[in-house]
């Protein structure tokens, strides 16, 4: 029924409902009649309703679900392992031919893990691209419902509405894509409500195992996950996701290749070096760069330029890592101990590993008084216990400072506190601390006790180096106070060669 005819029908009913009302006509007698109709109703379009209710993005069965996303392997970056593995595995779809010839069965489903923003739906789209197939998508949350047997119901016209979408437009293959597939396919009999999540997940099982290679219509399930712990052992086996690709956060390679994709639309000023940015956003996603450039526009916007300039995107970094900047008003006193919080901070990185610092500001952002902005040269994934313990040398420094210049500290260092203590933990259980090998079952007693030694000693080199650089931390927080922000360059005018014995 179109959408005006129904909007017409229940005007009418309210008109003639309010007539009746005034002519003094009693309805208490159709109340229970009337309200079991509506009940009935419910449940009826909950159960049969699947193909109006369950929209596929925008509506399952719609013509422009179902066509061929514009999106390929070349729009996305820093992803070259990953695309390399699904191309891989499309192959049967691609090359069905000599996959049969070679007796190869064709792979079911693809699960696509990592975490948020890497760009799997992404990766999916440029799939259905890839191979040519048509491509329905669907969230996880689309499967659940109160009413007992929707979800193994929509499960069914998912896979049925792929096929039969296939064969309007003349394809011989499709693609079904489940977001969040952790919800319909999580471990049986962990959820509250677990006979219906249970049922609707027997019915995928059944629906992948049901898909053959003699069918005029080759149907692959694309599903995607950051808790691939959530999912059933079942569906994970071989003949249902018969391949898992791992699609990680970007390496420094691989944010420059996101970053000038991102930036082909986008005029930059000359200055401006991507190179430089992909080496400050170390852990970035590639949702993260794609805001950061978005920002960074946004940025010269405000100011009336006609190009995003250097200063623009450091601002950027600075937002998307921290938050907007905050209009709360602080206290002189309080100013002054975070700008000597900072500088601590700052003169410790710089001495432990030279040239890391790309900014210090005592602006606020979100829960922060102030911060600095750390450049690493390059992504790393293995440290040693020096590296460790210098990490934590910066952690305590800007408490440590607070102590010498005010003789004491103050809240502002709990964050620092907090990864000290993950750092200590690292090395205990890497079993680079004084314990050396340890178990997971090492006792709480002794984990405290071995993380507070480890920090201490660590606090005490922190405290000698900057006592000896009283002057030097003086005339940092004295330029932050002035100028609220300093950028890495600018510091390194105010030290000298400082090393950390």
């Amino acid at each position: 029924m179109a959408k005006w005819v129904r909007e017409i029908v229940v005007g009418l009913i309210c008109a003639m409902i309010f007539l009746a009302l005034i002519s003094g006509i009693d309805f208490s007698l159709l109340l229970l009649p009337a309200s079991m109709l509506v009940l009935g109703w419910m449940l009826w379009s909950g159960r049969t309703g699947v193909s109006q209710n369950f929209g596929v993005r925008s509506g399952l069965g719609k013509e422009e679900d179902s066509k061929i996303p514009k999106v390929t392997f070349n729009d996305i970056g820093g992803q070259d392992m990953a695309k390399g593995e699904l191309m891989e595995a499309l192959s049967f779809l691609k090359e069905s031919s000599k996959t049969k010839r070679l007796g190869i069965r064709p792979l079911k489903g693809v699960l696509l893990t990592g975490p948020p923003g890497t760009g799997k739906t992404l990766m999916a789209k440029a799939a259905a691209h890839y191979t040519e197939s048509v491509f329905l998508t669907a969230s996880g949350s689309q499967f659940v419902q109160m009413y007992a047997g929707v979800g193994a119901n929509r499960v069914r016209q998912l896979f049925k509405q792929a096929r039969s979408t296939a064969k309007q437009e003349g394809k011989t293959s499709a693609i079904i894509f489940i977001d969040e597939i952790d919800v319909p396919g999580a471990k049986r009999g962990t959820t509250t409500s677990h006979m219906e999540y249970d049922q609707t997940l027997n019915e995928l099982l059944t629906q992948i195992d049901g898909i053959r290679s003699d069918h005029p219509v080759q149907v692959l399930v694309v599903g995607a996950t950051n808790r691939s712990d959530l999912l059933d052992p079942a569906l994970l086996r071989p003949g249902r996701f018969d391949r898992t690709v791992g699609v990680d956060l970007p390496d420094k390679k691989g944010r420059l290749h996101i970053l000038q994709i991102h930036a082909a639309n986008k005029p930059l000023a000359p200055n401006v070096n991507l190179e430089m940015v992909a080496a400050e956003t170390s852990g970035f996603s590639g949702a993260h760069l794609e805001s950061l450039l978005n920002e960074a526009a946004i940025g010269a916007l405000r100011a009336g330029r006609e190009e995003i300039s250097s200063s623009d995107l450091s601002e950027a970094i600075e937002k998307v890592m921290l938050g907007e900047k905050s209009n709360r008003t602080i206290q002189k006193e309080e100013r002054e101990r975070v700008a000597f919080h900072e500088a601590g901070h700052a003169i410790v990185s710089e001495a432990v590993r030279p040239g890391s610092v790309a900014s210090i500001t005592i602006v606020s952002r979100n829960q922060a008084l102030g911060y600095i902005r750390q450049n690493p040269k390059d992504d790393q994934y293995l440290y040693t216990k020096d590296q460790l313990l210098e990490a934590i040398m910066v952690c305590v420094a800007g408490a440590v400072s607070e102590e010498l210049v005010f003789d004491q500290r103050s809240t502002g260092a709990q964050n620092d506190i907090e990864q000290a203590t993950d750092l200590a933990k690292r090395m205990i259980f890497a079993g680079l601390s004084p314990l050396g090998i340890v178990s997971s079952e090492l006792p709480a007693t002794t984990l405290h006790e071995t993380i507070v030694q480890i920090i201490a000693e660590q606090e005490q080199r922190v405290k000698a180096f900057l006592q000896e650089r009283v002057e030097v931390l003086t005339r940092v927080a004295t330029c932050l106070l002035e100028e609220d922000s300093i950028t890495g360059d600018d510091f390194r005018k105010l030290l000298g060669t400082q090393a950390v014995s």
